[in-house]
């Protein structure tokens, strides 16, 4: 973003702004397209007006913008492969004994057919 015009820096916080909006609104219930446009176009206005002298705090703000996002999509997929795994009862560390299973059992392995290879 260091490198980025000051235009496509506001237009990077406004789709910030406008993304935060949408899931804060949406989480209370009070979401209508109507506020969204009005937002939509006062942030975009303002931001492209003051592009050049909010340059540096635009930077700031897409870089906190996009921490949060990505650290919010980093738990919601995580918990997405729990969720996944509990329902297809994978179990992935081998808690439980599994008569189907294909990983080898140590006990069973004997010794003469194991190889050292150089």
């Amino acid at each position: 973003m260091e490198l980025s015009s000051p235009r496509f820096k506001a237009m990077a916080v406004t789709a910030g702004f406008s993304l935060w909006f949408f899931i804060i609104s949406s989480a209370t219930g009070l979401f209508s397209f109507e506020a969204f446009a009005i937002f939509v176009a006062i942030t975009i206005s303002i931001t492209q007006i003051f592009a050049f002298k909010l340059s540096k705090a635009l930077d700031i703000f897409a870089i906190i913008n996009t921490k949060i996002f990505l650290g919010i999509l980093f738990i919601f997929v995580v918990s997405l492969y729990g969720i996944f795994f509990k329902v297809l009862h994978i179990d992935l560390l081998r808690l439980k004994k599994q008569g189907t299973s294909y990983w080898l059992d140590a006990d069973k392995i004997k010794h003469s057919t194991i190889f050292k290879q150089y």
